[in-house]
């Protein structure tokens, strides 16, 4: 949220318990799944609605949100031979998507999962990778729709406020 609001962009932070016709009242411009320890194939983790996904709304999944949505969508997510934890690169990338828009060659970012995306399901298409994450980030084909296995919320993450902006601004119309 502060990163958000670093973009001069107001937002909230709700559970992802809030119901369905909560999120529709407050008629949001965008969503971001956030990320977390958790992984989405062990029946405690989190989960909302898929519904959420039919609303029309710009939505961005950060590491485990962007399993999540890969997960709930019929992708496949998996345990990763070793947590990776720290610096990557961007080694290649759509550099017209927009939520890559401005993103430079060989950007760094960073990693923090235990877990790692093997499939995305076929309306999928995979707009980054990095020498050791194939799937480093993805779009829905034809939505508005984009996970991140890296985190750009963070200081490691050179280009991340740019993701960010990119998002909540271009994207999203957020003010």
């Amino acid at each position: 949220a502060r990163r958000v609001r670093e973009c001069n962009v107001y937002c909230e932070v709700h559970p992802y318990t809030l119901p369905l016709e909560k999120i529709k009242e407050m008629n949001p411009k965008g969503i971001i799944f956030t990320g977390g320890p958790n992984s989405v194939y062990k029946e405690e983790s989190p989960r909302c609605s898929k519904e959420i996904f039919d609303l029309g709304i710009p939505v961005l999944g950060i590491c485990y949100g962007a399993q999540f949505m890969a997960y709930s969508n019929g992708g496949k997510v998996e345990p990763a031979g070793t947590r990776e934890y720290g610096r990557a690169h961007l080694s290649t990338f759509e550099h017209e998507n927009p939520l890559l828009k401005g993103i430079r060659e060989q950007s760094q970012v960073w990693m923090s999962h235990g877990d790692t995306i093997t499939a995305i399901p076929e309306n999928f298409k995979i707009i980054a990778s990095t020498d050791k994450v194939a799937i480093a980030a993805y779009q829905v084909k034809g939505e508005k729709v984009w996970g991140v296995q890296f985190h750009p919320e963070v200081f490691h993450s050179e280009d991340g406020t740019r993701l960010l902006k990119n998002f909540v601004v271009d994207i999203c119309g957020g003010k």
